[in-house]
């Protein structure tokens, strides 16, 4: 009965999780919960979903994985990040059947029912210093505790990869869904990643919102104080016209600076 409590419990179980809960509830060895969870397995109660990685599904009912638990579950430190972390808040412009999720370990992305998880280094700069949770909030699904980077986070870090949030059109469009920021949280971050390149993108869209963000002016030139000392793309892989922003020694595609895609 009590393992059967857990199973209603736990839609996203990890055999870690199955272990702790086994030892703890049930006094048994560690060969004796995994002849439990083969039982289960056995009997259709829990599916797998990968390697030490499962689904409960209850009698009578047909049970669809949460992808957002599922990509908390990968590894012992999966944080939600990117387009994904914008997904969860209901942020994101566009839907992504595509799951990012930041980790020290090195795994390869992974597909599950027409879902794919991708695993992502968290940056060095942050590890240099210890500081890979700061900006993380941990978030309720399904009843469950899931760590997902905040929208101050989240918006720094899509400046910075932007590839991992599809593209400037939809990073725009996305973060435009966002009311407000904690400024002061965007700066510490910014501060801590220490790229010259993403403090001028991050007060190059400051600005160019700060009506409806409410920029104070504070905010802005602490980050005109973080740009880089000569011209840099803001992307590099950008083959059409740029101009430069001098204020932010960016080179900035027209087609970002002019927002085109609001003339499609």
């Amino acid at each position: 009965m009590k393992t059967q409590a857990f199973l209603n419990a736990k839609t996203v179980f990890s055999i870690e999780e199955f272990d702790d809960f086994c030892r703890s509830h049930q006094n048994a060895k560690p060969t004796s919960c995994r002849q439990l969870l083969k039982y289960h397995l056995g009997t259709g109660r829990v599916k797998q979903i990968r390697k030490a990685l499962y689904l409960s599904t209850p009698p009578g009912k047909t049970v669809v994985a949460d992808p957002y638990l599922v990509c908390s579950k990968m590894a012992p430190d999966s944080v939600l990040a990117y387009h994904t972390a914008l997904q969860f808040y209901g942020k994101a412009y566009s839907y992504w059947s595509s799951y990012i999720y930041l980790s020290h370990s090195r795994l390869r992305p992974f597909e599950y029912e027409g879902q794919t998880f991708k695993p992502v280094l968290f940056p060095q700069s942050l590890v240099k210093k210890g500081e890979e949770m700061y900006g993380v909030n941990t978030e309720d699904s399904h009843g469950e505790d899931l760590r997902v980077t905040s929208l101050e986070r989240t918006m720094v870090d899509v400046m910075q990869r932007p590839e991992l949030a599809g593209g400037w059109e939809e990073i725009w469009r996305s973060l435009e869904m966002i009311e407000y920021f904690d400024f002061a949280v965007v700066f510490r971050y910014v501060e801590l990643l220490g790229n010259a390149t993403t403090a001028a993108k991050v007060g190059f869209f400051l600005e160019q919102h700060r009506g409806q963000l409410m920029v104070d002016d504070e905010y802005l030139e602490r980050l005109v104080r973080l740009r880089p000392k000569s011209p840099h793309y803001f992307d590099r892989s950008h083959k059409g016209s740029n101009t430069l922003i001098s204020k932010w020694n960016l080179v900035v595609p027209d087609t970002v600076l002019k927002r085109s895609w609001e003339e499609q």
